[in-house]
Order: C-alpha cells, then structure tokens, then sequence
C-alpha cells in the first residue's frame, strides 16, 4: 500500500516560485574558450577595490565586476554548484529542506532542486526555457542577474545611478540591456564586493543575497547565497549553501538539451 507524503505549509506554491528564483541564481561566463583545470586552488575570496561615495556608476560596476575575479570570471568555461537548501513559503518559519544543483555556461543554465515534498527542474539552453511544471514558462536567463553585469561595456547597455537605500556602507547601480531589461546592484564600499542584486520583473522583484565567497583558480564563487521572490502573497525565500564549487568541467553534451514533450 502506498502512502501519501504529509505535506508542508506552502510545498504546492514553493515549486513555481523556485524555479523563477533559479534563474536568477549566481552564473556567469561568457563562454569563451577556457583550459581546464588540471588542479583547483580554492583560498578565501580576496579583498577587492574599494569605492567611494563619490564614485560614478560606471566606476561601481566596474568594481563589482572585478570582484568577481573580472575576465577570469567572463571567461569561465562553466561553473557547478552543489550543495543544501532550506525552502520557506511566505510568512513561514517552518522550512522544507532540500539538495541543489547548478550548472552555468555562458547564458545557457540547469538548475535541480530536490527535496522529501517535491523537486523542480529548470533548464535555458540559450535561446529557450524549459521548467519541470507544465504552462510555467520562464524567462530568458541571459536577460537579467550576473550576465548583464559581465556586459555592462557592451554597446547598448547603460549604467545609472540608484539611491542607496540609506544603507552608508552600500553603493548602488543600475544595468539596462539594450531591451531595457534592468537588474539593480548593491556593492560594499570599502571591498566593492557585490552584497545583492534585484531584479524587477512583472508583479514580483527577485533579490539575491550573496553572503559569503571564495575563490578557486582565481574565481570568486559564492559559498552561502539567500534568494528571495517578493509578491503580492508575501515572500518566498531559499536559503543555499554551496558544499562543491567547480570550475571549467567537462560537461556532458546533453546536460542543456529541453526534454522531449
């Protein structure tokens, strides 16, 4: 006899919101040719070039993006992310705990959760979304986040001043795409070390909470990252540590293919 797994506050809702938050997931890489790592030297993430209140926003997003270790980090071949995650739906202090995988190449993306109550699959394979729930379609991954960051000297894409929230520690920047597609940056001053990034997106604003890092072979990855989806029904939020990070792995050549219907 089979029996029906006792559910969770939110279990039902949390699938959807999780696969929009994946997108907005730490990724990079402009998938330019990169060697492979024969070793992996993974430290602590370096202290990076401060800003100052009188920094212009070019000058901001320049020192977010060095702080991501700059054209090592565009030119990664791919990054893999592994490790736990604590799900909570809005107004709720009971998590649902679960395991995570992620996997980034240039703009094409795979992201799995898995956990005892459900599990979510999300893939954007550079030109089309696929998520593991039926008529939930995503948006493009390229369109927002890390990515447009690593662009913001391309022709086309402007970068602007936002206030600062108040925060005297942060400065803040925006990075428009030539669509007009808008992610929202957050750095600290004295490391110029990205703290968040939001991104405004119909009825919902996704915020990603970089908390901490390190580096490895000269990258910084995040170790522990907080994603939350703010909506009209209060907050989903995911809270991730990362157990494995790699570098320029070989992939197998499927890992992005959108499952046959």
């Amino acid at each position: 006899m089979r029996h029906e797994r006792p559910t969770r506050p939110g279990a039902f809702l949390l699938p959807a919101a999780l696969l929009l938050l994946a997108f907005a997931a730490p990724s990079g890489a402009q998938e330019k040719p990169a060697a492979q790592s024969a070793t992996t030297a993974v430290t602590p993430a370096a202290k990076t070039s401060a800003v100052t209140a009188a920094s212009a926003p070019q000058d901001l997003a320049r020192a977010a993006y060095e702080s991501l270790g700059g054209d090592k980090f565009r030119d990664l071949k791919n990054m893999v992310l592994t490790g736990s995650v604590d799900l909570y739906a809005p107004n709720s202090t009971q998590s649902v705990p679960g395991t995570f995988g992620t996997i980034t190449a240039g703009e094409r993306v795979r992201h799995e959760i898995r956990s005892p109550f459900f599990s979510v699959s999300a893939i954007f394979d550079g030109e089309r979304s696929y998520s593991s729930i039926r008529s939930f379609q995503m948006p493009p991954a390229s369109k927002f986040g890390l990515p447009v960051l690593l662009k913001f000297a391309q022709p086309g894409y402007t970068v602007s001043a936002l206030a600062d929230k108040g925060k005297k520690k942060e400065r803040a920047f925006r990075v428009t795409d030539p669509e007009g597609n808008a992610t929202d940056f957050y750095v600290e001053i004295a490391t110029g070390r990205i703290t968040r990034y939001e991104i405004p997106f119909g009825d919902a604003t996704y915020i990603m909470e970089l908390k901490s890092f390190k580096t490895v072979d000269g990258v910084t990855v995040p170790t522990s990252f907080a994603q939350k989806l703010a909506t009209s029904q209060g907050s989903f939020i995911a809270e991730f540590k990362v157990k494995e990070a790699k570098i320029n792995q070989d992939l197998p050549a499927d890992v992005f293919a959108i499952p046959a219907k």
